[in-house]
């Protein structure tokens, strides 16, 4: 026979009072970050469907760890500058290829596609991660640890096309005597390279179309981070052929959701 005493009881009761508090605190949180110059007490009471006094038990406590404050406004809050530190300290944790590796191997098996991961460095993409594709035999020469060029990939493209505003032109002189045509569709102009960028960031989206290697396209998008800055870029790389053959809309739209779903996972919010 089990005996539950009163000490028992009141320990439950303890503990389901503070998880109570501490999700409802939380959710306090989430709606303070849409309001950067303070919330009335009686609006985020009504936003978190609980009662005023309620609200303002937990702000106090809130207020009271640092992570709250009073607002210009007189009744109103706002978040301190404590949770930028608490999140900037959650991103230096993460490990990129830890965070994107499921959503890339969800795209390799979704289009059955080599799928390639990147970051720029300098003036170059650095593959950090790939996968080979589950359907044909088509395998790109890409490896882990390769530097390529940016004007002739679509990953590169993607990395110039949300640079500052003057980095296309700027790249284009000091690369003159690399940029070479390897295939006929290799953008080499600067003019037409402009376009070709104003429509990636236009689109959120980059193709190959046989730039670097006569036969092989490719599709790429951007991951932001939680600036907005693009520090990544997935594509898929597949026979030009069967790209005709299966259609490019089916492909984009898995290339964009992945990447997105990566973007969210490191703090991007759109």
């Amino acid at each position: 026979m089990n005996l539950i005493t009163a000490e028992d009881d009141k320990t439950k009761k303890e503990k389901t009072l503070g998880s109570q508090s501490l999700f409802r605190g939380l959710q306090l949180i989430e709606l303070l970050g849409n309001f950067p110059n303070g919330c009335p007490l009686a609006h985020l009471a009504e936003l978190a469907e609980m009662n005023k006094s309620t609200v303002h038990r937990l702000l106090q406590g809130l207020h009271a760890s640092g992570y709250v404050t009073p607002a210009p406004s007189p009744g109103s809050y706002r978040l301190t500058t404590k949770l930028i530190s608490i999140g900037q300290k959650a991103l230096s944790s993460l490990n990129i290829i830890h965070v994107a590796a499921p959503h890339l191997e969800q795209l390799n098996l979704i289009t059955g596609e080599t799928v390639n991961f990147s970051t720029r460095e300098d003036d170059h993409i650095l593959l950090i991660y790939k996968l080979e594709p589950t359907t044909g035999m088509m395998r790109t020469r890409a490896y882990i640890g390769q530097h390529m060029p940016l004007y002739c990939s679509a990953m590169g493209k993607v990395f110039m096309a949300y640079e500052k505003s003057q980095f296309a032109a700027n790249y284009w002189l000091t690369h003159r005597d690399i940029i070479e045509a390897f295939t006929r569709n290799t953008i080499t102009e600067l003019p037409k390279m402009l376009e070709e960028l104003e429509d990636i960031r236009r689109l959120k989206l980059a193709m190959d179309r046989e730039e670097k290697e006569l036969g092989v396209s490719c599709i790429a998008a951007p991951v932001f981070d939680i600036h907005h800055n693009v520090k990544y870029s997935v594509s898929v790389s597949l026979p030009t052929a069967k790209l005709k053959h299966v259609g490019a809309k089916a492909l984009i739209s898995a290339v964009q959701d992945i990447a997105q779903r990566i973007s969210h996972e490191i703090g991007f919010v759109s």
